[in-house]
């Protein structure tokens, strides 16, 4: 892969598409934070948006347009596309075929063959094709992936992760718009890192069912959508993704031979992003009433379970192995044929709440 020499002291300038919810309060904030980068560049049109990149980052550049990138692809080292859904294709496929190593926000297109055609792009040229799947990093994931690795569950049988929100009024905008084009909805969005956390955790699925509600009134794209898969592994998956959820279900329930293990609440990374604060000490840590409960019995008063400390949630381990890999031809955090594998799942969801049948992979 293609990046700047190993040894070097000079920082990969990166090139920031898009200063929305994504690329401000995600991706610049930990570009600006990883040793190794440098925020070069951030393309948006929108003025209060191109203010907004300029008081975090004083000396940034600003562009109206991506194709402003590629008339300087060599004073970059480094694409991130964090524009709308439906730009993440034709952008990744301009900066891979300007020279340019990508990161693409999830998802990385709209249809599995799409995302396979652009690693096929990516492998031909020798370049990183990276997708930012940030929810690996979570921290009741890291922490679910421990308890996995040390046996503590015995044999998984049944997997049950909820991302879920109480939105009961509609906000507006490309994600929750009708137009397949956009690559809206739920199932597209949350979908993408709960199904993404499942295939990483569990492996390959062999069958996807799903069922899929548009519920809010005057709602165009789903915002209540259940999926569940089968592996090849013979775990079941269990995944909800919701904005109507009136009161939250657990984060994770994760039910094995020996105990289960559940938890409740997000991961602290992004409300710390959002409200300004930037990765240092303490980062990703979760106060103690979050922490999950293993367990096994069948009283909530009295088998309720041992309290697990939670892992530091680690959002800055993504670019950090970015660097890695581009300096060093460390692994890719995040191929594209596992984002491939995603939508291969999410294409079946929306298939099997159309039909209403079982989809096999």
């Amino acid at each position: 892969m293609t990046g700047t020499a190993p040894g070097t002291d000079t920082p990969l300038r990166v090139g920031l598409v898009g200063y929305g919810l994504a690329g401000s309060v995600f991706h610049a904030p930990l570009i600006g934070a990883t040793e190794g980068l440098l925020l070069d560049t951030v393309v948006t049109s929108n003025p209060e948006r191109q203010d907004q990149a300029r008081a975090a980052f004083p000396d940034v550049r600003i562009a109206a347009g991506a194709d402003e990138l590629w008339t300087r692809a060599d004073a970059l080292d480094l694409i991130v596309v964090a524009s709308p859904n439906r730009t993440h294709l034709p952008i990744a496929t301009a900066a891979l075929r300007s020279g340019l190593p990508v990161v693409v926000d999830k998802p990385i297109a709209g249809t599995a063959a799409e995302a396979r055609a652009l690693a096929a792009l990516a492998e031909e040229s020798g370049l990183l094709l990276s997708v930012f799947q940030n929810r690996r990093w979570d921290s009741d994931f890291l922490t679910l992936r421990a308890l996995l690795a040390a046996g503590r569950l015995g044999d998984v049988q049944r997997f049950e992760s909820r991302f879920e929100r109480w939105r009961p009024q509609l906000k507006g905008g490309w994600r929750e718009s009708g137009d397949p084009a956009e690559i809206g909805g739920l199932l597209y969005d949350l979908g993408s890192h709960v199904v993404d956390q499942a295939l990483a955790l569990f492996g390959p699925a062999a069958s996807v069912y799903a069922e899929s509600d548009v519920r809010r009134p005057g709602a165009q794209a789903d915002d209540d959508t259940f999926i569940a898969l089968t592996h090849t592994s013979g775990v079941r998956s269990h995944l909800h993704v919701s904005a109507t959820a009136a009161q939250l279900g657990p984060r994770f329930r994760v039910l094995g031979s020996e105990a289960g293990f559940v938890k409740y609440g997000l991961d602290p990374q992004e409300a710390a992003l959002r409200e300004g604060l930037r990765p240092g000490p303490g980062w990703g840590q979760e106060p103690e009433p979050l922490w999950g409960r293993i367990g096994a019995g069948e009283s909530p008063l009295t088998d309720g379970g041992t309290p697990v400390p939670s892992l530091p949630g680690d959002y800055p381990a993504y670019y950090a192995a970015i660097v890695g890999a581009l300096r060093e031809g460390g692994a890719n955090p995040v191929t594209a044929l596992e984002a491939a594998a995603a939508l291969d799942v999410l294409e079946a969801a929306r298939r099997s709440a159309r039909d209403g049948v079982a989809v096999a992979l």
